[in-house]
C-alpha cells in the first residue's frame, strides 16, 4: 500500500486529494494546524474512527512554520509521495499578512525541503513531492501562459509561491530529490471557501433566490480567469508523481472567463440578473491588479494524457445548485427560530 502525506488536506484542494488517493488504495495521512474549533468539515465524509484497526486516514498537528515538527511526521509517516498544498492562499489578504503568507508560503516550502532531504538521506529511502503553484506566479505576463512564461507576480502571495518554485527546482537539480511543480490555473468547487470570489458569488445567488440577502458587493469585474474543477485538477497533480522523472507542468482549461461572465452564468442559472443585486465596493481591488490568466496546457495534455472532464457552465452549475442547497437550510433554520450566520464577507 502506498502512503501520501497532503499538506493543507482541511483545505479545497487538500480534500478532494485525500478523496482521489483513498480511491486508488493509498494510506493517506494529512497534516493539520491546531485550532479551538474544528476545521476538518471537507473531510469528514472519509473520516474514519481513529479506534478501527486498518485506518487509510490519518492526522497530524503541524504546521510550514515548523520545520521540526515537519521531520518527526515525515519520520513517522515515512511516505512515498508528499503534496505541498499548505498556504495562506487568499491573494487579497497577503497583501494584510505579507511577513505571513511569505513564511508559510515561501519559506514553509523551504522547510518541507530540507525536512524531506533529511529524510530521504538518513531513512535511505525515496519520496516523490509535488509542489503546488499558482497562476497568480505568471501576474503580468502576457497570456497565454505556459510552463516557458517568465513569472512577473503581483501580490505578496505571488511573490511566495514563485520563491518556492525555485526552491524546488534548486533542490531537484541540488540533491537529485523528486520534486514537480504544478502550475495550477483557477480551480473551484462547492468546497471552495467562501472569501474566495465565485464561492461568494454563488452563495450570494443562493441567498438572493430565497430572499436571505439583496446586495453582493465585489471589486473588479473585468478580470479574466481560467477557471477549471478542483477534482480535476488533483488528478493531475497525482499524475505528474507517477512520472519516472519531475518535470513542471501548468495546469489549466485553455479558456477564459471574466468575473462579469462568472456573474451572468451564475445569477442567470437560478434565474436572476446580477445587475440588480451587483454593487461595487473598492475595498476588494488590489493595490496591483492581475487582469488576465489564460493558461497553456498543452504540455501536461500531450505528455501525461491529463484532461479536464468539467467545463465552465457545468462547474458554474455545480457551485450553484450547491449554494441553492445550502441557502434552503438557512431558510428552514430562520422559519424554526434558529440564529443562522452570515456567509462571509471579505
Amino acid at each position: 500500500m502506498k502512503s501520501a502525506l497532503i499538506t493543507g488536506i482541511t483545505g479545497q484542494d487538500g480534500s478532494y486529494l485525500a478523496e482521489f488517493l483513498l480511491s486508488k488504495g493509498y494510506e493517506v495521512h494529512g497534516v493539520v494546524r491546531r485550532a479551538s474549533t474544528f476545521t476538518t468539515e471537507r473531510i469528514d465524509h472519509v473520516y474514519q474512527d481513529p479506534h478501527e484497526s486498518h485506518l487509510r486516514l490519518k492526522l497530524h498537528y503541524g504546521d510550514l512554520s515548523d520545520g521540526t515538527g515537519l521531520r518527526r511526521i515525515l519520520e513517522h509517516v515515512q511516505p512515498d509521495e508528499i503534496y505541498n498544498l499548505g498556504a495562506q492562499s487568499h491573494v487579497r489578504v497577503s497583501f494584510d499578512q505579507p511577513e505571513y503568507t511569505a513564511d508559510v508560503v515561501g519559506t514553509g516550502t523551504l522547510r518541507l525541503l530540507e525536512a524531506m532531504r533529511d529524510y530521504t538521506h538518513t531513512s535511505k529511502r525515496t519520496a516523490k513531492l509535488y509542489q503546488a503553484g499558482s497562476s497568480e506566479m505568471f501576474g503580468a505576463a502576457t497570456p497565454p501562459q505556459s510552463e516557458a512564461t517568465a513569472f512577473y507576480p503581483r501580490s505578496p502571495y505571488a511573490v511566495g509561491k514563485v520563491a518556492a518554485f525555485w526552491y524546488c527546482t534548486n533542490y531537484r537539480e541540488a540533491y537529485n530529490l523528486f520534486v514537480a511543480n504544478g502550475i495550477l490555473f483557477n480551480h473551484e468547487s462547492p468546497r471552495r471557501g467562501e472569501t474566495f470570489v465565485t464561492r461568494k458569488i454563488t452563495r450570494a445567488v443562493g441567498r438572493i433566490k430565497l430572499g436571505l440577502q439583496d446586495k453582493l458587493f465585489l471589486g473588479n469585474l473585468d478580470a479574466r480567469r481560467d477557471w477549471g474543477f478542483a477534482g480535476d485538477y488533483v488528478e493531475a497533480m497525482w499524475m505528474m508523481l507517477q512520472q519516472d522523472e519531475p518535470d513542471d507542468y501548468v495546469v489549466a482549461t485553455g479558456t477564459a472567463y471574466s468575473v462579469r461572465e462568472f456573474l451572468e452564468a451564475a445569477f442567470g442559472y437560478a434565474g436572476l440578473d446580477y445587475q440588480k443585486h451587483v454593487e461595487f465596493d473598492a475595498r476588494y481591488l488590489r493595490p496591483t491588479e492581475v487582469d488576465y490568466l489564460l493558461g497553456d496546457p498543452s504540455k501536461i495534455k500531450s505528455k501525461l494524457g491529463w484532461q479536464p472532464k468539467v467545463g465552465f457552465q457545468e462547474l458554474v452549475a455545480m457551485m450553484v445548485d450547491n449554494d441553492m442547497d445550502l441557502a434552503r437550510r438557512e431558510q428552514v433554520l430562520l422559519a424554526a427560530g434558529h440564529t443562522v450566520p452570515s456567509p462571509a464577507r471579505d
